[in-house]
């Protein structure tokens, strides 16, 4: 069985105005093996990877070199890293439909909500769409 890559040139980049968002990486670096960089937005050279505020804003993004994967494909390419092979499982999972299409889902309706979950404040709350 392969190692998996390290993540340590990664980024997980997530609104740091949002106390959802920064309760939910502290409780990832507290529990997964292997923790990717962790940026807020609002402190961070979204050019450097290749991002505008709109697309910072809109949702989470776990960037790697070149590539960037935005809200549950972050998600699932961050768990794709882990050396637990549950949690590497549960990345792959979450590229495959159907269940790719579950974890967005599910993805959209914590970020929608996400105001109303522990940690979150009224300024957690999503811009309407125009």
């Amino acid at each position: 069985m392969s190692t998996p890559p390290p993540i340590s040139p990664a980024t997980l980049i997530f609104d740091g105005d949002c106390g959802f968002c920064t309760t939910a990486v502290l409780w990832l670096q507290r529990t997964l093996p292997r923790v990717p960089a962790t940026a807020p937005f609002q402190r961070t050279d979204l050019a450097r990877f290749g991002l505008d505020e709109e697309q910072a804003r809109s949702m989470v993004w776990f960037v790697t070199g070149e590539r960037r994967y935005g809200g549950a494909s972050g998600i699932a390419a961050m768990l794709r890293g882990q050396p637990n092979p549950g949690l590497r499982l549960l990345g792959w999972l979450g590229t495959v439909p159907p269940w790719s299409w579950a974890a967005e889902a599910g993805y959209r309706l914590v970020a929608r909500y996400r105001y109303r979950l522990p940690g979150g404040t009224p300024a957690c709350r999503m811009p309407s769409a125009a």
